[in-house]
């Protein structure tokens, strides 16, 4: 592994202890209250509703096959979980992403040598909703069918050997594009010239993805691994010279 890779998780770190400072928590505890609060909604309507949804879901069987709802059962509880972990996870991406966009730009002035922490702004946050969303669905259409294709392969006898693997590859690239699209955006880089400019910092991505996708996986360090993942990809862009890209549009 060439030694850049080794940078990636350098950036996280640092990412983590700015994030901390006194004068970006409130970028921080904000979208984590907000992402406290729908959650909390969210579990208590989904453990009124999770019975009414298996069954609505079971299909109706003739009674001679019904103990095959012994069986069906425990698999559409799973469907019904799986469900509910991806739906939550989607609204918390879409909710936080102008709030990390915001960050991202907050703490680019920071990295940038400004000693005092800019001042919060409801309206500049507001005015980034339409356009942070927008990335975010590119994200999605990005990521669906290549997950889609992973799936299928995951079935297929004896190419579903390469499949796990395939799976992590994929999921330490997606941490990389995730968080370093916020600083990316924030200077209006398109998406393809994003996708090209961190091809050409390879091992540097995929250095920051791993470090990501291995902290998302700690109970309760993860509260605290999307801000932080999103200031570490913003340190990233500037001491890689995110600009660079920019410029040579």
């Amino acid at each position: 592994m060439p030694p850049s890779a080794l940078t990636g998780p350098q950036y996280l770190s640092e990412g983590l202890k700015l994030v901390l400072r006194p004068g970006l928590r409130l970028f921080v505890l904000l979208p984590l209250t907000i992402n406290l609060v729908l959650f909390t909604g969210l579990i208590v309507l989904a453990v009124q509703q999770f019975s009414g949804w298996v069954d609505s879901l079971l299909p109706s069987l003739p009674e001679w096959l019904s103990f095959l709802q012994y069986i069906l059962w425990p698999l559409f509880v799973l469907l019904v979980l799986v469900i509910m972990f991806f739906t939550f996870n989607l609204l918390a991406t879409f909710i936080a992403a102008p709030f990390n966009g915001f960050l991202a730009e907050k703490v680019e002035v920071v990295a940038r040598g400004r000693d005092d922490f800019p001042p919060f702004s409801w309206a500049e946050l507001m005015a980034m909703v339409p356009r942070t969303i927008g990335r975010e669905l590119r994200k999605l259409g990005y990521f669906l069918p290549r997950a889609i294709g992973l799936l299928i392969l995951s079935f297929i006898p004896g190419v579903n050997l390469i499949a796990a693997p395939l799976w992590i590859l994929f999921g330490v690239w997606m941490m990389a594009v995730q968080y370093i699209d916020y600083p990316a955006d924030n200077h209006k880089l398109g998406w393809n010239e994003m996708l090209a400019w961190l091809r050409e910092k390879r091992w540097q991505s995929l250095g920051f993805g791993g470090a990501v996708y291995l902290a998302l996986l700690i109970p309760f360090v993860n509260i605290l691994m999307m801000p932080a993942a999103v200031a570490g990809a913003t340190l990233f862009w500037v001491r890689e010279d995110g600009d660079k890209a920019v410029t040579i549009r």
